[in-house]
């Protein structure tokens, strides 16, 4: 397993939960695009439609010796998962506050995974109080690591 790409941003602005691996619906030269790491993941959800999951926003550079037919970077991916998993997914996401993002996307025997993550929204004040917490385990490792 090696991975390309990781959402920190997801981390930062949600508690993700329940992590899932799911396969991404790729055309043409996309799979060489991912594989050498032209794959933004900032900004990107997935979300649940006539029981298919569906990646949104998703940015995959198209690569250089693709037609330009096939340079939509931002278009709709098909996300493949198994009919229980996604039915779990909609009804969690129906409750308030809930979405589905995903966290990393990483090469698994030749074939692109992206693992995506329930995730609860933070407040402001969440990620004050988790950046505090880093800071304080830092200088204490800091301390020790002299000491």
């Amino acid at each position: 397993m090696r991975i390309i790409t990781n959402n920190k941003k997801a981390f930062h602005n949600f508690f993700v939960s329940d992590l899932l691996e799911a396969g991404i619906e790729l055309k043409g030269g996309e799979i060489k695009s991912v594989s050498s790491g032209k794959i933004s993941l900032s900004d990107s959800y997935v979300v649940i439609k006539n029981g298919e999951a569906l990646l949104k926003n998703c940015y995959i550079a198209p690569s250089d010796n693709s037609s330009p037919s096939d340079s939509e970077t931002k278009r709709t991916r098909k996300l493949l998962l198994h009919k229980d998993e996604i039915l779990k997914l909609e009804r969690k996401t129906l409750e308030k506050g809930y979405s589905i993002v995903p966290t990393k996307v990483y090469m698994n025997k030749g074939k692109a995974k992206v693992e995506i993550g329930l995730a609860k929204g933070k407040k402001l004040y969440d990620k004050r109080a988790v950046l505090k917490e880093k800071a304080v385990q830092r200088d204490l490792d800091r301390v020790l690591k002299n000491y």
